[in-house]
């Protein structure tokens, strides 16, 4: 069973800085996708970033935010910079393995922007 844990999250004013972590708990080889979703009240959860296959950001954190991977650690890193209360969400890791065609999430770390 594959976990994936995230922490980071909290309470930051406006232009101020987070970096949220996912550990997985195997190999991050083993997953064909990785990436950071976030989801605001009210609203659907939307993609914020992805570091595999491609790196891929949201136009609205496009220059703030840098996703990064430490494959010794089993560790996804979202640096997330020049926050802004917009930012404020629940945000999720997640993975996918092609072949196995399964889909993980984590439980979800909350970022809260707001002075």
């Amino acid at each position: 069973q594959v976990q994936l844990v995230e922490s980071g999250g909290g309470l930051v004013q406006p232009g101020g800085s987070l970096r949220l972590s996912c550990a997985a708990s195997r190999s991050l080889f083993f997953f064909d996708t990785m990436g950071w979703y976030r989801q605001a009240p009210g609203k659907e959860r939307e993609l914020v970033a992805t570091s595999r296959p491609i790196v891929n950001y949201a136009d609205s954190v496009k220059g703030r935010f840098t996703i990064s991977i430490d494959n010794a650690k089993n560790t996804v890193y979202l640096q997330m910079n020049t926050l802004k209360p917009g930012d404020t969400a629940v945000y999720y890791c997640y993975a996918r393995n092609d072949y196995d065609r399964l889909e993980y999430w984590g439980q979800g770390t909350q970022v809260t922007v707001s002075s």
